[in-house]
């Protein structure tokens, strides 16, 4: 995502306006759309920003017949027809790869519908047939001041995911919310319960991912939208503030942080109830696992086998523990981890099982997978050299730990 300097004046954003249509070649739906149809929402917002994103959000609206012209448009372009909701008159079109939704006016006016849309932000609609811009709410100037701010509580009520939807634009835009806009957040985050969860899931990982997460982080756990009151009382839960994340480097940052930041404002019950992947769920518990065995456990005291297992565990997203360790060791650990030769810190897969299994004659099983752990235990403490050293300690180990048979 990339952010240009903001357009303020009319012409310039018509102009854009235009310009993207044709860019991303959609235009030649333009003529089934009828007098008083006009685009509206993130298309518009994006472009005033000069923001660019690979995923198009196309909202249009139409005075009536919103599933009659989409048939139209499907029946006569090579694109494909999607019913939202029957009932409202929802459509959505597949064109060109590009997601446009189209939809029936609910008030008499243009500007009542814009009235009754989320944020100001997203209340700018351009009038195809009269190329103009419609801006009731002031959502020019609130773009320009980066300010998020809602016309009618009502509204986000309507659909109580749009409070999440405040918290990802700050982490996404970097924009600051709206005093009253706060105080509707803390008395209505309740509400998130009637959502369905796959769709909170979604927010939250849009809000962890995006350029200013660490704001919006903060704010999620300010405004305590998922917890108890004493859910952040865990000492699991970091101060935000007072992290020098700069530590990681830019690729770091973007890899590993989420997972961090998703940590850091839900427990494991909070991730299991939204659908979060097994994966997420399984790298949180070894997280905690290891913050808390080290919280009543200095790291210098931890024997070789239990160094071992923490790198084995946690090699593959090392910097998302990073922050759980004494400062003085993070860079240390580090530098030590981005080196791929370095086998304690990269423990997996430092030997092949199939070669081991032939020269050795083992088959899969327990023996096995003991050895393996045994061998590369062995390697990343650099008491192997060379193959044959490890077929060596191979076969003493087996006589050593295989069961006898009488």
């Amino acid at each position: 995502m990339k952010i240009n300097k903001i357009l303020t004046d009319h012409t310039r954003i018509i102009h854009e306006v235009e310009r993207s249509i044709k860019f991303y070649n959609w235009s030649s739906i333009l003529s089934f759309l009828p007098e008083g149809s006009y685009l509206v929402g993130g298309y518009i917002r994006d472009i005033i920003l000069g923001r660019f994103t690979e995923e198009l959000d196309v909202d249009i609206v139409v005075p009536l017949n919103a599933i009659e012209i989409g048939k139209k448009i499907a029946e006569n372009t090579d694109s494909k027809l999607i019913i939202l909701d029957k009932k409202r008159e929802v459509v959505r079109i597949i064109f060109n790869h590009i997601s446009i939704d189209i939809a029936n006016q609910i008030s008499s006016t243009i500007e009542g519908d814009l009235t009754n849309r989320d944020f100001s932000i997203n209340s700018i609609a351009f009038l195809f047939d009269k190329k103009c811009l419609v801006d009731p709410l002031n959502g020019l100037k609130d773009l320009q001041f980066s300010l998020l701010r809602t016309y009618s509580e009502k509204n986000l009520l309507a659909d109580p995911l749009r409070i999440l939807r405040c918290l990802r634009f700050v982490s996404e835009l970097s924009f600051k919310i709206d005093l009253k806009l706060i105080t509707f957040i803390k008395k209505n985050k309740g509400n998130l319960s009637l959502v369905a969860k796959e769709r909170i899931n979604y927010e939250i990982q849009k809000i962890v991912n995006g350029a200013n997460a660490l704001e919006a982080v903060i704010l999620v756990k300010k405004f305590n939208i998922f917890g108890s009151d004493e859910l952040y009382k865990d000492s699991f839960f970091l101060d935000l503030r007072k992290i020098n994340f700069e530590v990681l480097n830019n690729d770091e940052k973007e890899t590993f942080l989420p997972l961090f930041f998703i940590t850091q404002i839900l427990d494991e019950v909070s991730l299991e109830k939204l659908k979060f992947s097994k994966a997420a769920i399984a790298k949180t518990k070894l997280l905690r696992k290891w913050h808390f065995l080290l919280k009543n456990k200095n790291i210098a005291q931890l024997n070789e086998l239990d160094r071992f297992e923490f790198h084995q565990e946690l090699e593959i997203f090392l910097p998302s523990f990073i922050f759980y360790l004494p400062q003085k060791l993070r860079f240390d650990w580090l530098n030590r981890w981005r080196d791929k030769d370095d086998k304690l810190f990269h423990p997996s897969n430092l030997l092949n099982g199939d070669l081991i299994k032939k020269n050795l004659k083992l088959k899969d099983g327990p023996i096995l997978g003991k050895l393996l752990k045994y061998l590369s235990k062995e390697l990343a403490y650099k008491r192997l050299n060379n193959f044959d050293e490890a077929i060596y300690k191979a076969k003493q180990w087996i006589e050593q730990n295989a069961p006898k048979c009488d």
